[in-house]
């Protein structure tokens, strides 16, 4: 078994990489899951019969149901960053 805790410190730079790297994918990763999840609430929301073209009326529905959800995810997003900002002062 190999123990990476003792690499030279020369693989810290591709460590430090490698962290990015992950992040990004799992930042990519929570994109694509929040998009899939909006897709799924506002068509369930808009449509009601799938037909060849969307109406205006669904298209207008599914884009001000999105903007709702992109809103409130910022909001959210914005008070944690605020609430973790001042637990550190």
């Amino acid at each position: 078994m190999t123990d990476y805790s003792s690499t030279p410190s020369s693989s810290s730079g591709s460590d430090a990489e490698l962290q990015e790297f992950l992040l990004m994918e799992k930042q990519k990763a929570q994109v694509n899951a929040q998009v899939h999840e909006f897709t799924e609430i506002c068509w369930e929301r808009c449509i009601d019969t799938p037909e060849s073209k969307l109406s205006s009326k669904s298209e207008t529905c599914l884009s001000n149901c999105v903007d709702r959800f992109i809103d409130t995810s910022l909001l959210i997003t914005n008070r944690f960053a605020q609430l973790l900002q001042k637990h550190q002062e």
